[in-house]
């Protein structure tokens, strides 16, 4: 049977496809301001027998298509352990919410964390700090990377963040170094995550952000852990959830 796993997040929804076992296809579009709409494009034309959503649009897609739902943690938790199957620390940031999950060595979530009040520390937040200082998001860890120090943000609040930024920009400092410390106030915020949740062991980084390379340098520096990032670190959560279907699938064919 073909399974097929749904992500529909703030920014963005993915899809992947899980074929006789292996991961058979994926499609990712922007969310935009109509999830289910896009969702239905997502899906027209695709192939499957049954389909699994996750994300936070995955209660009106139920509600739309029939379709079961599981939790970001479980979908985020499976798709981790699937490309490292030793994973006991699961590192997500996405749009709209970061999230840490910690996992027994049978792979079973046992502990979770999740922001998801406000954007600090998310995704969302250095799409706009970018916006504010005049980068490109893709371009914006790169930036940062380059800057020979950093200055100090006080306030993680995206509003006020943004404020003081602008503030920064006007006093003539280089936009260059503001983005080294909105990068670093991000790092160090998941970074207190992760001890309060699963302060040891291998770090499996998921969503979007996971492909900053800022981030993704300066946590493995920081905390001194190994961060294992999988090769589309965006499409976790569908595959989790397309894996999860999966099973399911299994397990009605054996009764």
């Amino acid at each position: 049977m073909i399974s097929a796993g749904i992500d529909i997040g703030s920014r963005s929804i993915e899809i992947a496809v899980i074929e006789n076992g292996t991961l058979s296809e994926t499609r990712k579009t922007d969310t935009g301001f109509d999830p289910i709409g896009q969702a239905k494009k997502m899906i027209n034309g695709l192939k499957f027998d049954s389909i699994l959503a996750t994300g936070y649009g995955r209660n009106l897609f139920e509600i739309e298509h029939e379709a079961d739902t599981v939790t970001e943690i479980k979908a985020h938790a499976k798709g981790a352990v699937h490309s490292f199957p030793n994973a006991t620390t699961v590192l997500d940031i996405g749009g709209q919410d970061s999230k840490v999950i910690k996992l027994n060595d049978k792979g079973k979530v046992i502990r979770f964390e999740m922001n998801d009040r406000c954007a600090a520390g998310t995704g969302k937040f250095l799409e706009i700090m970018a916006k504010t200082l005049g980068f490109s998001i893709d371009t914006f860890g790169a930036k940062a990377i380059s800057a020979e120090k950093d200055l100090a943000i006080s306030s993680m609040c995206t509003v006020f963040a943004e404020s003081e930024v602008t503030s920064l920009v006007a006093k003539g400092e280089n936009p260059v170094e503001i983005a080294r410390g909105l990068h670093m106030a991000v790092v160090k915020r998941v970074i207190s995550m992760l001890n309060r949740v699963s302060p040891k062991g291998p770090i499996v980084f998921t969503g979007g952000v996971a492909n900053n390379p800022f981030v993704a340098k300066h946590l493995a520096q920081i905390t001194q852990r190994n961060v294992l990032i999988p090769d589309h670190p965006e499409m976790n959560g569908a595959l989790g959830a397309a894996l999860l279907a999966s099973e399911n699938n299994t397990k009605k064919e054996k009764k």
